[in-house]
């Protein structure tokens, strides 16, 4: 077993992949020097043709990325923050992701675009603290948000591999987490399945991203009065609906917990889409950022508007009042 961490595994899925087939390449801004350390070692082993620095153009270089893929590339892009994709949105959303569906199939675009820290990293303030990921799953781009390194690792490989875009999210908040791994056993993760990390009776607390490891840390607090189900979707588009119903089958009671603003977010999707059409026993709660939030400099401000393991015990206790 080895000790991997989160952006350890970001990086041998992206080498493993780059390996496998040389049609896989890499564009962004510092990637060569590997500033994320995502890159890390990619460019001394595949050269300057497959790890490309681009100009500080996110516009261009995603465009560029498009009409790579289409002529039979693989391109993985990296972006330092996540704010620069409000600036690809035309790009991705009404661009690569149309191609295939314009031409009846016809023509593929297989572009991965990778923000290896998005949300809140602690005094990045407003214009580098977001989760955008709502916007991507609205529009039907494939958008998967891993929580493990096992699964950044198997996420991104089958991202990768896929011939739609996919964007993937690397939350700030799971960055950090390290656990053990057979390092023969890593493998692509199928995009659209997701997993229950914990089983439980009482509750399914739906966790996106980082919120995976706060939930399980709250529903080991409550072992003792509440069991708790964690599901991890880990794909927000396609979403694994059949594995939410399974789950509230089981439960009936419902928490999510979403680090994106409340208004129009996955929270509030995933809320509707049980109450339409699934097995639920009580009003479901939604922890998430609050509407319209733009996180301040202020470390202690920062926090205070961020979904909190407080909130998410909160909910779950609600709920099972019921």
């Amino acid at each position: 077993m080895t000790n991997l961490s989160y952006l350890k595994a970001l990086n041998r899925a992206l080498a493993a992949e780059m390996e496998r087939d040389p049609a896989v390449c890499v564009f962004g801004e510092d990637v060569r020097v590997a500033v994320s350390n995502v890159t890390t070692g990619l460019h001394k082993k595949f050269g300057p043709d497959r790890v490309i620095d681009m100009p500080i153009s996110e516009q261009a270089f995603t465009s560029f990325a498009t009409g790579a893929a289409i002529a039979g590339q693989r391109p993985v892009i990296e972006y330092q923050i996540p704010a620069l994709l409000f600036l690809a949105f035309e790009q991705i959303a009404n661009q690569a992701h149309k191609f295939s569906l314009m031409t009846g199939g016809q023509t593929r675009v297989p572009v991965t675009y990778l923000l290896p820290s998005s949300g809140s990293r602690g005094g990045w303030a407003g214009q580098h603290s977001d989760h955008p990921y709502s916007l991507f799953a609205h529009v039907g781009v494939k958008t998967v948000v891993p929580a493990t390194p096992a699964d950044a690792y198997g996420l991104l490989a089958s991202a990768i591999r896929d011939d739609d875009p996919v964007v993937v999210f690397a939350p700030a908040g799971a960055v950090g987490v390290r656990a053990d791994v057979d390092l023969a056993r890593l493998a692509p993760v199928p995009l659209g399945v997701g997993r229950v990390h914990r089983p439980g009776d009482d509750v399914t607390v739906v966790a996106v991203g980082h919120l995976v490891h706060d939930a399980l840390a709250v529903a080991e607090e409550l072992a003792g009065t509440v069991s708790v189900e964690v599901f991890d979707p880990r794909t927000l588009h396609p979403f694994d609906w059949p594995g939410l119903a399974a789950s509230l089958e089981r439960t009936g009671r419902l928490v999510v917990a979403d680090d994106s603003n409340r208004s129009c977010g996955m929270a509030g999707e995933i809320l509707a889409s049980a109450a339409e059409g699934m097995h639920l026993v009580a009003p479901p709660r939604r922890v998430t950022r609050p509407d319209g939030a733009v996180l301040p400099f202020a470390r202690d401000l920062d926090l205070a508007l961020q979904p909190s393991r407080a909130q998410i015990r909160a909910a779950i206790e609600d709920v099972a009042k019921f």
